[in-house]
């Protein structure tokens, strides 16, 4: 496809059944090396079903797309990754939308990536920092458990194709779903204790591991709040439900968490419940594998165009940009020109430039392609509609490298023989490759508050989790602090409390979404949601003020009382 070694690899692939494909995890393992001896393989020479000799089988996808056998893609059906849930194999003869392509090889429930033998690395007993001398020491222990996990999968069933992960919650357990549980439980006793239960919802949970960290932090720590604690998981794969449910059972210590915790197999996309109690969704390393759609745009005209994927009779994938927008991907474009002063866009500089582009010869008069993030605006819609009471927490990667060609674009990898191959197209052999983009917070934020009406703050990873976790017990000899210094391409979104909301904060957001014409909905939206607190808070902010200039404040009996500033 992209290398001889990605031949190799397909090779490789197509010697197992649908039914074998890859499992979940939470993140790519630890960088691997290059890997020596690459293959090389001839070009085959017969035409296959539906080929003309002006094709090639490894000619890269972005510039096969055979313009002869139009007439032949346009008599293809139009499928969704819904209608092909109930399917087995791959489909052939058909076309879909970049998003239904994405959300199908990640999620089908029989060939999906995220279906299938999930292995998500965990390292045993947690890391003793205080003993280490360095963050290299740390790194050293980790690759050696590493490989020790893996040595030991393969003893039991070896496997070139596993594809293993880990994550922050895995790595750095159990301080990291700590951070987590402070944060839940301050934010709690201020704004619901005693009145509500704690609720909390997590998607994508893995292995259970932030279930159980945050449980037993609570247990311990805060008992008075783990009699009103509620945890629901809400999890997609049934494999990683069993794997959950079954991480209840693990110890006695854990099995006393088994009234306090519900599993959901279901995709969030699917939730049908109203939740009219104040909850905490918890959403951490999910928003990566969310689906995106792709657009093009005409550079004389500006106009948009959107990515279809075709499937042949051989399974062979081509994309095609077409001039019908569907409305999702329209009603983002909406949502984030009202809600969002600028954002990156491939017709972005000058338009010169862009005129003299389109002049070379054989050059597209097309742009590159912009992803944009049409799955989890439907997420951001699922809260306001079924969890109108919620308070976000999401932690995602703001940048990834190794991303194929475009803006927002994907990192679209798999693993072989241990080592982490990246190519070059999210057009790839469903089921086989992960595909995760990065989440732009500056756009997200806003379009957050636009389609809620509450108001989010975007922290750096290392800031959040500096004034959450224990620094202490994951500082090194030396002051190194793995879990501040990793993860610096992660980003952690909340959504704002009253407590931490400004009168400013109300101003600028309202300013913000004032500046267009067609930000006239969603501003009413905002003023309908947030008009209670504008008052309150402006009346907090006074009487600070008047603190601060030693101004006096009144009392209950009419007398008065002077500050003095030192």
């Amino acid at each position: 496809m992209d290398s001889p070694l990605v031949a190799q690899l397909f090779r490789q692939l197509f010697s197992h059944r649908a039914s074998q494909c890859l499992g979940r995890g939470g993140r790519p393992a630890l960088a691997a090396a290059r890997i020596p001896g690459q293959q090389t393989r001839g070009k085959a020479t017969r035409l296959g079903e539906g080929e003309t000799k002006r094709e090639s089988r490894w000619t890269p996808r972005k510039h096969a797309f055979p313009q002869e056998r139009t007439d032949e893609f346009e008599r293809y059906p139009m499928v969704t990754a819904d209608m092909l849930r109930s399917r087995r194999e791959r489909p052939r003869r058909v076309k879909m939308l970049l998003r239904d392509f994405i959300d199908d090889s990640l999620y089908n429930p029989n060939y999906g990536y995220f279906s299938k033998q999930v292995v998500i690395f965990s390292p045993g007993d947690p890391f003793e920092f205080n003993a280490m001398s360095s963050e290299h020491d740390f790194f050293q222990q980790l690759r050696h458990r590493y490989t020790a996990f893996e040595d030991e999968l393969d003893y039991q069933e070896p496997n070139h194709l596993r594809q293993l992960w880990h994550t922050p919650t895995e790595l750095f357990s159990p301080y990291y779903g700590e951070a987590i549980a402070r944060y839940l439980v301050e934010d709690y006793k201020y704004n619901f204790y005693p009145y509500h239960d704690l609720n909390i919802y997590e998607m994508g949970a893995g292995n259970g591991t932030m279930m159980l960290n945050i449980l037993d932090f609570i247990r311990d720590v805060h008992p008075e709040v783990y009699e009103r604690t509620k945890f629901k998981i809400i999890e997609i794969s049934s494999q990683l439900a069993h794997l959950q449910q079954k991480g209840l059972g693990h110890s006695a210590y854990a099995r006393g968490h088994s009234d306090k915790v519900e599993i959901v197999n279901r995709s969030i996309f699917d939730w049908n419940i109203y939740v009219s109690s104040p909850c905490y969704f918890l959403a951490l390393e999910v928003f990566d594998n969310f689906a995106h759609d792709a657009l093009k745009y005409d550079f004389e005209t500006g106009m948009p165009y959107q990515s279809q994927v075709v499937i042949d009779p051989r399974g062979e994938l081509f994309e095609h940009y077409s001039r019908h927008i569907d409305p999702l991907a329209s009603k983002f474009l909406e949502r984030r020109h009202a809600a969002c002063q600028t954002y990156p866009h491939p017709l972005q500089g000058s338009r010169v430039m862009q005129n003299l582009r389109s002049l070379v010869p054989f050059r597209s008069n097309m742009s590159m392609p912009e992803y944009i993030p049409t799955k989890l605006m439907q997420f951001f819609y699922t809260l306001y509609e079924k969890f109108p009471n919620h308070k976000l927490v999401s932690s995602d990667f703001h940048k990834l490298g190794d991303s194929v060609e475009g803006i927002n674009a994907p990192v679209v990898q798999t693993r072989y023989n241990r080592q982490m191959i990246p190519v070059t197209t999210p057009l790839v052999h469903q089921g086989y490759f992960d595909i995760l983009f990065p989440t732009d917070f500056e756009v997200m934020e806003p379009i957050y508050t636009a389609i809620t009406g509450r108001f989010a703050r975007t922290y750096l990873h290392e800031d959040f989790m500096a004034g959450r976790a224990d620094i202490a017990e994951t500082t090194t000899k030396n002051g190194d602090n793995p879990l501040l210094s990793w993860y610096k391409n992660a980003s952690v979104m909340i959504t704002v409390t009253k407590r931490f909301m400004t009168h400013g904060d109300l101003t600028r957001m309202y300013a913000l979404l004032s500046v267009k014409p067609q930000a006239l909905a969603i501003q009413a939206l905002f003023l309908q949601r947030l008009e209670p607190f504008l008052t309150l808070v402006a009346r907090a902010d006074q009487i600070n003020s008047r603190r601060q200039l030693g101004r006096p404040r009144s009392r209950r009996n009419g007398a008065s009382r002077v500050q003095k500033l030192h």
